[in-house]
């Protein structure tokens, strides 16, 4: 209703609407609404929706996953190379990128670290209960003993 004679077929085009409309009332960049403040992969999300809204996208999230395996690779190089700046670089373009995937996909990318998070202490307390009641420090044990209990974590 905000767009007076102007139809939309769904949210997407409400969201590239709202976009032009903001252009047209003198913002310089689609970007400048996006809090310079948000955690780097909010921001990152919101960026690609704001350029998403413009029409500044993929068509298709095979395109997204090649260019995915392209960071991918890229990070791969800068890590052969030593250059720790140009490591930094690469492996943010690779969370970037990957982000984009997880837009394409409708996947929260915050949401799937934090579940990853949460199972990670789950499975690394589990190896810390277990093998103590097997009488054994983690600091005196090997990956290979640590992997045993890691193995049976993921059981659980």
């Amino acid at each position: 209703h905000i767009y007076g004679d102007v139809k939309v077929a769904d949210v997407q085009e409400v969201k590239a609407n709202w976009e032009k409309l903001k252009l047209k009332e003198g913002k310089k960049s689609v970007l400048e609404g996006v809090p310079k403040s948000l955690p780097a992969m909010v921001k990152a999300q919101r960026i690609q929706e704001k350029a998403r809204g413009v029409g500044f996208d993929w068509d298709r999230e095979d395109q997204v996953w090649e260019k995915v395996n392209e960071e991918l690779e890229e990070f791969r190089e800068a890590c052969e190379s030593g250059d720790e700046q140009h490591q930094m670089e690469e492996l943010g373009d690779l969370f970037f990128s990957i982000i984009n995937y997880a837009r394409f996909k409708n996947i929260n990318p915050e949401e799937a670290l934090e579940r990853t998070n949460k199972k990670f202490i789950q499975r690394f307390q589990f190896l810390e209960t277990e093998s103590a009641k097997d009488g054994k420090s983690l600091s005196e044990m090997t990956l290979e003993e640590m992997d045993h209990y890691w193995n049976l974590a993921k059981k659980y």
